[in-house]
């Protein structure tokens, strides 16, 4: 009953308390992690940053870079927006590529994503407080309009990096439906909830359900 709850002021803190600390060991291992990317870029098919950055909006409609192990090439962004057959793609696909027809993704690229292991320096967001573990996922300006007249609802929580839309399906639920999964976090967020979501993540982490 308390977990079901407590949705509070209690929660947030507890919440924030919880994040710290998982970013904080995580990191520990994201180090190591980071290290061998950092040799696979620079003797692999496409030498560049390690990291990828894209700028995401937040709660309260605050802007902020999502950091991940880059998986396409550089200048991924130009040649996207460049490209008008293929953004129109883009947008179709609710705003990401199939696999099969995106020429951005490196080889090494692929497999970081189909195993979610590009998302792994999002602790670092999760620490400096962008992100929550928990929360909808933070989306490209592009796609507020998709929320309509719901964005300012959408935007009053923090946004995570496991959330109700990937716990249910993640790229395999499109707008606009993805908008209702996310809604509904907003209205029941609770401590009972995240750790459901959390376990459903993790399983579907394992599974490569939806991941591309």
């Amino acid at each position: 009953m308390f977990f079901k709850n407590c949705n509070g002021a209690g929660y947030h803190l507890i919440k924030r308390i919880f994040d710290i600390v998982v970013s904080l060991i995580a990191l520990v291992f994201v180090l190591p992690i980071t290290l061998v990317v950092f040799l696979i870029d620079c003797f692999g098919e496409n030498k560049g940053p390690v990291f990828y950055k894209q700028k995401r909006i937040g709660k309260n409609h605050t802007p902020f870079y999502i950091y991940k192990y880059r998986s396409m090439v550089v200048d991924a962004d130009k040649k996207l927006y460049d490209n008008k057959k293929l953004y129109e793609l883009y947008v179709k696909n609710s705003y990401k590529l199939p696999p099969e027809l995106d020429p951005r993704v490196t080889k090494f690229g692929r497999f970081i994503r189909k195993t979610s292991l590009d998302e792994l320096p999002q602790f670092f967001n999760i620490l400096k407080g962008d992100m929550s573990l928990i929360g909808p996922r933070p989306v490209v300006e592009e796609e507020l309009q998709e929320y309509g007249d719901r964005v300012d609802k959408f935007l009053s929580v923090t946004p995570g990096a496991m959330g109700y839309w990937q716990a249910t399906g993640r790229s395999s639920i499109p707008y606009p439906e993805r908008c209702d999964v996310e809604l509904y976090y907003v209205d029941n967020a609770s401590l009972g909830f995240d750790i459901k979501i959390l376990f459903k993540n993790i399983i579907s982490i394992f599974k490569t359900e939806g991941a591309y």
